[in-house]
């Protein structure tokens, strides 16, 4: 064999070794940053408009990733003679705030943004108080989560309307039919929980 044509048999060897290896080792500029949006974008939306209603959204999305976390870590910490009930609640609004994470980081990205994704970069967003890293009793988790809530809804509703106002109807659906119903939905069964209510005798 020619010096040239093992040359060829090595390289055509070499290539197909290199197609059944993980080429692991790679790293490259971001492709877009975060805080921009995709200039030209046949949504029928201006850039202006998509810039300023993926700040707020991401503001909102971490306020409701803060929110999910919050449900997830009252979840495994309730205890007392309710607990299995709110054991199961919490889990239960739980899943249903990472739909909503889900959602909120998806129209961002429809609308040419960049949803804010890591634990570390909500944090910084968020205006949700931060809890203790222990346990807390029962009604305080619950009057906890309830100030979340009101936070959210406030801030959903006013998004809403300068959605609206900004021709953005796809934005404003989904923080009226998904974020504010399922809100309110789970204040409702929350604030339940905090009511003083006779369970034997009726008071006459």
């Amino acid at each position: 064999m020619t010096t040239s044509a093992r040359k060829v048999e090595h390289e055509g060897s070499r290539r197909g070794f290199d197609l059944i290896t993980p080429n692991w080792r790679q790293s490259a500029k971001e492709i877009q940053k975060f805080g921009t949006v995709i200039r030209d974008l046949p949504i029928g939306l201006s850039e202006d408009t998509r810039h300023e209603l993926c700040e707020r959204l991401n503001v909102l999305l971490a306020d409701t990733a803060s929110m999910r976390d919050l449900y997830k870590k009252s979840h495994w910490q309730v205890g007392g003679p309710t607990f299995y009930q709110l054991h199961l609640l919490f889990d239960k609004h739980f899943g249903e705030q990472v739909e909503l994470v889900d959602l909120l980081a998806e129209r961002i990205q429809i609308l040419g943004g960049v949803s804010v994704a890591m634990a570390h970069d909500v944090a910084e967003l968020t205006r949700l108080e931060r809890p203790p890293k222990g346990r807390e009793e029962v009604p305080v988790q619950i009057s906890r989560l309830l100030e979340a809530h009101a936070l959210i809804i406030e801030n959903t509703r006013a998004l809403a309307k300068k959605a609206s106002e900004m021709g953005d109807d796809g934005t404003n659906d989904l923080l009226v039919s998904d974020v504010l119903r399922t809100n309110e939905m789970q204040v409702w069964f929350l604030s339940e929980h905090l009511v003083e209510m006779p369970l034997v005798h009726a008071e006459g």
